[in-house]
């Protein structure tokens, strides 16, 4: 067992940290660049930045981290890293939506282009870009004419849309549409957005000179996760320290990873940093892929007083209503292409996974409220009121490993990626939303945006 200094004895604060770490940003978007991928069949801006000012850094104002001691359980030191700061979406997404925004707004001033983003989103994603894509517009970065933003999201994940002036102007609704794909298979809309994106791209800009941005890449993300890391060497005890995230294709921990490939300019940092997954029963891929090495590993279940129990298998619930539940539809990701990468990561510098159930997260509930209310997430005392579960699943995944061993670092930070309850938020009314069910009518809804 390693030894470490407490995470801290208060909290630690970094306010707008993508404007703190703007120096280092950009260095890292400059290495980035050389290692990305370029289709040049699909559009995508440099990995640059608007030029630094005023409205740049209220840009990203609302990019603050902070991290607090949680408690002591079992002998490990459990602590938060807090990245919901932005109280118009309470996610992580903030952080990588700016930088990708702003990159766009960078391409917008040095073209005179016009840029629409174009994402698939199980929510939180398309709620964080829509967000940011306004805070263009009322920073003065981007106008309504020449920054736009389509949305693709899952029928499933449709009330936990936030509203905002995207949705309730007209003009801007119509040029920002927010689209619904009815379907029994979430993941659908990432090959929908893509689909998209390959067949219009190069017909909107010849008819209108505008370029279509598919910007669900991994890279896009991780470069403003690289924060995290940076927070982490600059405000946190260096240590041995286990990362725990709540994940679906684990874009934090790869973003961490990456910032700390940045930080000490190895492939392979020796910094001693391990990383957690923690899934749930509905998309359980990643934490079956790292120990059974195939995506559809399921333990064997007991019924017991109208329950799923089971014991054989530690990484996986020990009590289920279902076998497949969906504790949260933000988690919609199936057999995702960044698990084999966590895979070797987690091989080779430490760490995990665990599968947690509705139950599970239930039982822990009244204590996961307790800890976190001093670091000013409350959560609703009704857990039905709970919006987005994804801070509680990984509490309650990191309290359940420590109960049943499987962790071997004193240290532990929770990354903080989510958290909202009903009254946090209104969700976009229904009559805001707009219905595809195919490539055509997606592609139809982003043609009637840019004219």
């Amino acid at each position: 067992m390693t030894s470490a200094p407490p995470l801290a004895t208060d909290r630690v604060e970094l306010p707008a940290a993508l404007a703190h770490y703007d120096a280092e940003l950009r260095g890292v978007l400059d290495e980035t660049a050389k290692e990305a991928h370029h289709d040049a069949a699909a559009f995508a801006p440099r990995w640059e930045l608007p030029r630094p000012s005023p409205a740049l850094d209220a840009f990203f104002a609302p990019s603050t981290i902070s991290a607090h001691p949680l408690t002591e359980h079992r002998g490990r030191r459990v602590g938060l890293l807090h990245l919901m700061h932005n109280p118009r979406t309470r996610t992580t997404k903030t952080y990588a939506s700016l930088v990708i925004v702003a990159r766009a707004v960078a391409h917008i001033e040095r073209t005179g282009e016009r840029v629409v983003i174009l994402t698939p989103s199980s929510a939180n994603k398309a709620t964080a870009l829509r967000d940011a894509v306004l805070r263009a517009h009322e920073c003065g970065l981007a106008t309504p004419q020449s920054l736009g933003i389509a949305c693709v999201v899952p029928s499933s994940s449709g009330t936990k849309l936030w509203r905002s002036a995207l949705s309730d102007d007209p003009d801007l609704r119509r040029a920002n549409p927010l689209t619904v794909l009815h379907t029994a298979e979430p993941g659908q809309v990432k090959e929908l957005a893509r689909s998209v994106t390959d067949t219009l791209s190069p017909v909107l800009h010849r008819e209108h000179g505008v370029r279509l941005w598919h910007s669900l890449e991994l890279l896009n993300y991780a470069v403003a996760d690289t924060a995290r890391a940076l927070f982490e060497r600059d405000r946190l005890p260096s240590a041995p320290r286990l990362h725990a995230h709540a994940v679906s294709s684990a874009f934090g921990l790869l973003g961490h990873f990456h910032g700390q490939r940045h930080i000490t300019g190895k492939q392979w940092p020796d910094t001693s940093a391990g990383y957690f997954l923690v899934q749930h029963l509905g998309t359980p891929d990643m934490v079956s892929s790292l120990y059974h090495d195939r995506f559809d590993y399921r333990p064997r279940w007991t019924e017991r007083d109208g329950r799923l129990v089971q014991t054989h298998d530690p990484h996986f619930p020990q009590v289920a209503y279902a076998p497949d539940e969906q504790l949260d539809a933000t988690f919609y990701t199936r057999r995702p292409a960044t698990s084999p990468r966590m895979n070797e990561i987690i091989r080779r510098q430490g760490g995990g996974g665990i599968v947690v159930s509705l139950a599970e997260c239930l039982d822990r509930y009244p204590a996961v409220r307790s800890l976190l209310a001093p670091t000013g997430v409350h959560l609703p005392a009704d857990p039905r009121h709970l919006r987005e579960w994804s801070l509680v699943m990984a509490l309650t995944g990191v309290l359940n490993a420590i109960d049943r061993d499987l962790v071997d670092t004193d240290d532990i930070l929770v990354h903080g990626s989510g958290s909202y309850a009903a009254g946090d938020y209104e969700a976009v009314p229904e009559g805001h939303l707009r219905p595809v069910t195919d490539a055509g009518e997606l592609a139809l809804a982003v043609r009637e945006a840019v004219s």
